[in-house]
């Protein structure tokens, strides 16, 4: 038997065991809806897709995409997801402590494993029979490889490609349209781009009037989660927040990709005035590491302690950064979300902090909070050994 013939046959064995079996217990109670009707959208990659929206049953190939769905759906993210991969609860556990606290059912949610850039499970697309699989867009070349996106083709079941991380200046608006469109809430997807566009504007306009110098930045990415150094940021993603900030990324000189590395020499020559390291609470993955524990609710005395470990890296040896004092740390996921307008506002604090005085990131997030997701907003993303700070 064909891989092909064999993934027809074992998907209409699991469509026919699941039908007679009791409905499925899925992450919340279905609310009426609008009925289904086929729609043709454009992913990500350019891809032309139909399937029926408003999609009823989702499946997310990375669990940060929830961050998205529930600002599109905060009254019940969950209604429409039948299964996700499990790396929210790994990459970040306060977050996921927070939906979980609104939204229990969340840990009965059906899961599967794997990396930002494997393969779809075949298996679980095949039980949970999605309206869509969402992918994301460095994903593609796996599942091309594999020829998993027409195989789930042959099963009627769509995917769609989307991106907050490899081009996130470029890619999060018409990712947040895509979502808004399928799942039925296309005003709101409006209202979110307004609100992001908003709070860029309030650093990007006040920095074309002004047209400061532009101090050399270097941000360590990842920083604890391996003892690599120094892992960093191209002209995009972080490179561009700091662009975006009125800085300049000495990445940006060296790193050809959205990721790269420079060696400690580069770094000590490019003399940077900032150092900002983008960290997380990575336990499930570095016990005991170096990292730094931002995100919502950290305890932020903790976090300036495990900031100071930074300062003694060999590659900061010397820097205008160790003797002024300006390590900054900050939420690594802000470079796979949609709230990079976070991360713009505190960069532009950090580096121009005359200039930004008066701008609140804190108090911008906990009004996207307000206005967007289903908690309350719990500070803990950022961290600086500045004296400005």
């Amino acid at each position: 038997m064909t891989e092909h013939r064999w993934q027809l046959h074992a998907a209409v064995t699991a469509i026919v065991l699941i039908a007679l079996l009791p409905t499925a217990v899925s992450a919340g109670e279905l609310r009426p809806t609008r009925a289904q009707e086929p729609i043709a959208v454009t992913d990500i990659a350019g891809r032309h897709v139909t399937l029926n929206a408003p999609v009823k049953r989702m499946l997310l190939g990375e669990g940060r995409q929830l961050y998205l769905i529930a600002s599109l759906e905060p009254e019940d993210p969950l209604a429409h997801v039948v299964a996700w991969r499990t790396d929210l609860i790994a990459a970040d556990p306060a977050t996921y402590a927070q939906y979980l606290e609104v939204f229990p059912q969340l840990a009965k949610l059906p899961s599967f494993k794997g990396q930002e850039d494997s393969l779809i499970d075949i298996e679980s697309a095949i039980i949970q029979k999605p309206d869509v699989v969402l992918l994301n867009l460095e994903a593609m070349q796996a599942n091309k490889d594999a020829n998993s996106i027409e195989k789930l083709a042959a099963l009627n079941i769509p995917v769609l490609y989307i991106d907050f991380r490899h081009r996130p200046l470029e890619n999060t608006e018409p990712t947040i349209r895509l979502l808004g469109r399928i799942m039925g809430r296309e005003a709101r997807a409006e209202e979110i781009i307004a609100f992001r566009r908003q709070a860029m504007a309030a650093v990007t306009n006040v920095l074309a009037a002004k047209q400061p110098k532009r101090p050399n930045v270097f941000v360590e990415r990842i920083g604890g989660y391996s003892q690599d150094c120094c892992l960093s940021f191209g002209a995009d993603n972080f490179g561009r927040y700091v662009e975006l900030a009125g800085g300049h990324n000495i990445g940006s000189d060296v790193i050809p990709s959205t990721f790269g590395q420079l060696s400690p020499e580069q770094v000590i020559v490019a003399d940077p005035v900032h150092v900002v390291v983008t960290s997380a609470d990575w336990q499930a993955y570095v016990p005991g590491g170096h990292w730094i524990p931002l995100g919502p609710g950290a305890d932020l005395q903790v976090a300036r302690k495990k900031l100071e470990w930074f300062v003694t890296r060999d590659a900061y040896a010397g820097i205008a950064a160790k003797r002024m004092r300006n390590f900054h740390g900050i939420w690594h996921q802000f470079y796979n979300s949609p709230y990079e307008f976070v991360a713009v506002q505190q960069l532009a604090k950090w580096i121009h902090p005359d200039l930004f005085a008066g701008l609140d990131p804190n108090a911008t997030f906990a009004e996207y909070h307000r206005r967007f997701l289903p908690f309350a907003y719990r500070p803990g993303y950022s961290i600086s050994l500045s004296d400005s700070q």
